[in-house]
């Protein structure tokens, strides 16, 4: 058998599973912000009709699961997987999301990086035959993390300079061998990340604990591929926020393979006018990159505005017991090659 795999962390899939479904909700912040018009649905208010903001949350993530598979041509019943997570303790947002469902469960938690970390599972189990169509989802709420994460709401906690804001907001995309709609794009290559650790401990700078990882992925992918960041029209980190961002550059300057300043692009940075949104750094939370990547960056994907693109979520592996057990704060980050339907979907 004829391995696909590329050097040491990539992996390549000939048949380039179709993405053909896909659907944004955000909150009312995020629907301020200059993003605000390319989502799905924007909520009125935090609680979204609930009684709490993890009811809210739940039901942000069922509705852009929704979406997505209409949007795709297909029902619920012929999804044959659901592969997704939040950052809520035992990922009650989505395994309770999947009990409503229906659908088989594949949960997950990557943090921040769950969005990637489903779209690559996605496409490696339709290109090995397990399946035909799956959908991958990811959500975050501000309320529910903050309280979980940090200080309760009603604390008023001061948040210093490096603290960002976790997005309110789900996405859902339906991956495919079979597409009933015209494709928004393909699944060319995924690079599953490892956890990397510099020793970062305070929960209100994860730009700078996920940034390492982040670095690290990217030069896997690079080197397995012999590909460099002018091979790609957009290269997309999920929230690493300015903090982030400005240390990526950096990272990136070091070890001799700069980042084009025009064609790198961060979703903590992009969902929020940081000038007129009390966001601090910039966004973060798995909703960040799950509702940029749907709402803004598949539509140019789909009308060829952009050919082939490096989507790599990233994530901040931390929980309320480590934080408060004084444990740094381990990072990953996957990534993901889309291509455009227009580049003909196959290698």
């Amino acid at each position: 058998m004829q391995l696909k795999r590329i050097g040491q962390q990539t992996i390549d899939l000939p048949s380039r599973p179709a993405l053909c479904g896909n659907g944004s909700f955000v909150g009312k912040k995020e629907g301020e912000g200059p993003l605000g018009l390319r989502f799905d649905h924007v909520a009125k208010d935090e609680l979204y009709g609930q009684e709490s903001f993890e009811l809210a949350e739940r039901r942000l993530y069922l509705d852009a699961i929704d979406t997505a598979i209409k949007k795709a041509g297909l029902t619920p019943e012929e999804i044959q997987f659901l592969l997704g997570g939040d950052l809520l303790n035992q990922i009650i947002t989505a395994s309770f999301s999947a009990r409503d469902l229906g659908i088989p469960f594949i949960g997950l938690y990557g943090a921040c990086s769950t969005m990637s970390e489903s779209l690559c599972l996605a496409g490696m189990l339709l290109d090995g035959g397990h399946a035909q169509q799956v959908v991958c989802a990811a959500s975050s709420h501000f309320c529910t993390a903050e309280r979980q994460y940090r200080f309760p709401l009603e604390f008023g906690s001061q948040r210093p300079p490096t603290a960002q804001w976790t997005v309110t907001g789900a996405g859902a995309t339906v991956v495919t061998m079979e597409p009933k709609v015209q494709p928004l794009a393909h699944i060319a290559r995924c690079c599953m990340g490892r956890v990397v650790d510099l020793g970062i401990s305070d929960a209100n700078n994860m730009g700078a604990a996920m940034a390492p990882a982040a670095a690290d992925t990217l030069l896997s992918l690079f080197r397995d591929t012999g590909t460099g960041p002018e091979d790609y029209d957009r290269i997309i980190t999920g929230d690493l926020g300015q903090v982030g961002h400005d240390l990526l550059m950096q990272l990136m300057r070091e070890a001799r393979v700069p980042l084009i300043d025009e064609r790198y692009q961060d979703c903590g940075l992009m969902i929020y006018n940081r000038e007129e949104q009390d966001v601090h750094a910039g966004g973060s939370g798995c909703g960040c990159s799950a509702t940029v990547l749907n709402g803004f960056y598949l539509p140019k994907l789909q009308n060829g505005d952009l050919k082939r693109i490096l989507f790599m979520s990233t994530g901040a592996l931390m929980s309320p017991t480590s934080s408060q057990q004084g444990e740094t704060i381990p990072g990953i980050a996957h990534a993901v090659v889309l291509e455009s339907p227009l580049m003909g979907g196959k290698a």
